[in-house]
């Protein structure tokens, strides 16, 4: 008789200082990733996407699993989750687990989670989420959970669950390959009829955004060394979350932890690897250009061998940005960088100005500063409108649905911006491919990005500089006003300028 297994996911990624909160509209319909889904159509609306879910539903169906769909969704990075989206969608999950339970017993759960959510009312947001799952199926059921390594895994977390699986990859190209872990190691706890050992090793220390990156040193190093422990005998995982270092509560930090057939095997994987990073801690601090810095140097570069990428680490809307600040697209203009294109400004007025114009029209625009107020007060041509609709191609997202509302190409002088009507990270070239640009002919790529953008854009280009211009994903943590942090955490420095 094959297993029967529910699966949902609710993913989020909370930054306490962004400027604007999240609300339910952002889960309905997200830039970049599948809508809100829930019940039978949840399963056929995620399955030829990256998520993480996906990878999970493929091991699931290969190993002849039933089943059972309750709702999936994910927000785009911002400020703490409202409380009436927390409810909403914690309902939806709690309620389907009742049905579920109507229908007949669960052999396990399934949960795609990212790891650092926090609502108004629960700072640790899955804690909450996972105790109220508990609190329907009960300590007997095994539930297995997959993370964002940039989750603030909490000791509440690794107590409720069987096991957590994050990804091993920043950038996240091996989603659905932790999703598929995880379930995998659902059916192994199942079969095993009994919990795993555990050890969780939180760390005193923050690792900025830009420092997390896998596919450089000193991140790159410690994954190998995590994948040498992780195969000793009698680990059955070994969960590395590198921590999201905006949100405002005491779980805020990096965390190991591992499950093993015994305490022994489990604490001392741990404690290896716990012992590794921390003895790395120096080697993390990264390196940055202020923005008039960094825009010169990529016109002192640019030239044949692919564009020169300067990363909008600030204004990330994959960590929490708006998407919307200009200081970076001011000292482009400023510095006359022809042959630049900056990805891009989430400004929806400014969009359905263009629209209303058409294509080949000049407008007077304030464009972005919605969310700090410093709009780039502007002459633009458009260039080219569409609605925002495409497929990614990356390898993060390939096959995830963009919608980013209406969307128009313009030049401010030799400078082009790309302007939409709804935040989305600049992960994908597919973003510019779809307005008619060829991003490896670009003599300089402005992306709004911290490291999600290295997938798709590191092999075309000839040169990375990450730079700082306002937004509220500050490449040094510490200057935030935390209130809820240790003070321990804060006084580490995160960032230096580059030689």
């Amino acid at each position: 008789m094959s297993l029967r297994i529910a699966i949902g996911g609710f993913l989020h990624e909370t930054h306490s200082f962004a400027p604007r909160p999240t609300t339910w509209p952002e889960f309905v319909q997200p830039g970049g990733f599948p809508a809100l889904c829930r019940g039978d159509a949840m399963i056929e609306a995620v399955r030829g996407s990256s998520v993480p879910i996906a990878g999970a539903i493929a091991a699931a169906e290969a190993a002849g699993v039933a089943l059972v769909p309750l709702a999936w969704t994910i927000a785009n990075p911002a400020g703490p989750i409202v409380d009436e989206a927390f409810e909403r969608i914690a309902a939806l999950l709690c309620a389907g687990l009742s049905t579920a339970l109507d229908e007949g017993p669960l052999d396990g759960v399934y949960l795609d989670l990212h790891g650092a959510a926090l609502a108004e009312s629960f700072p640790d947001a899955e804690g909450e989420l996972l105790r109220r799952v508990r609190a329907i199926v009960g300590a007997a059921v095994p539930v297995a959970i997959s993370l964002d390594p940039h989750a603030n895994m909490t000791a509440e977390m690794v107590r409720l669950a069987d096991v957590a699986v994050p990804f091993r990859t920043y950038p996240h190209i091996d989603m659905k390959a932790a999703g598929a872990r995880a379930m995998d190691l659902l059916r192994a706890r199942i079969a095993r009829g009994a919990p795993w050992a555990m050890a969780y090793r939180p760390l005193g220390f923050w690792i900025p955004l830009g420092s997390q990156c896998t596919l450089m040193a000193p991140m790159e190093g410690v994954m190998a060394e995590r994948a040498r422990l992780a195969a000793a005998s009698g680990v059955a995982e070994l969960a590395w979350c590198f921590g999201f270092p905006y949100a405002d509560f005491p779980g805020c930090a990096p965390a190991v932890a591992a499950w093993g057939e015994t305490e022994a095997a489990a604490a001392a994987a741990a404690d290896a690897l716990a012992g590794f990073i921390a003895a790395r801690e120096a080697e993390f601090v990264q390196e940055t250009w202020p923005a008039a810095e960094a825009v010169a140097e990529a016109l002192r570069r640019a030239g044949p061998g692919g564009p020169v990428v300067l990363a909008d680490t600030q204004d990330n809307p994959g960590g929490g940005g708006h998407g919307d600040t200009t200081g970076l697209l001011a000292e482009l203009v400023r510095q006359g960088a022809t042959g630049a294109v900056l990805c891009l400004i989430n400004d929806a007025e400014s969009a359905a100005a263009c629209h209303a114009a058409g294509a080949g029209a000049t407008v007077a625009l304030s464009l972005g500063g919605r969310s700090d107020g410093m709009p780039l007060a502007c002459t633009a041509t458009v260039e080219r409108l569409t609605d925002g609709r495409f497929t990614l191609t990356g390898p993060m997202g390939a096959g995830n649905p963009a919608d980013l509302g209406p969307t128009a190409l313009i030049a401010i002088g030799g400078v082009r911006v790309i302007v939409v009507s709804r935040k989305m990270q600049a992960l994908d070239q597919a973003i510019l491919r779809h307005v008619g640009i060829e991003p490896a002919a670009c003599a300089i790529l402005a992306l709004k990005s911290s490291v999600h953008f290295r997938a798709d854009f590191a092999p075309i280009a000839q040169a990375v500089l990450v730079a700082i211009a306002p937004g509220p994903v500050v490449a040094d943590p510490a200057i935030l006003n935390f209130r809820h942090v240790p003070a321990a955490m804060r006084r580490r420095p995160q960032a230096r300028p580059a030689a």
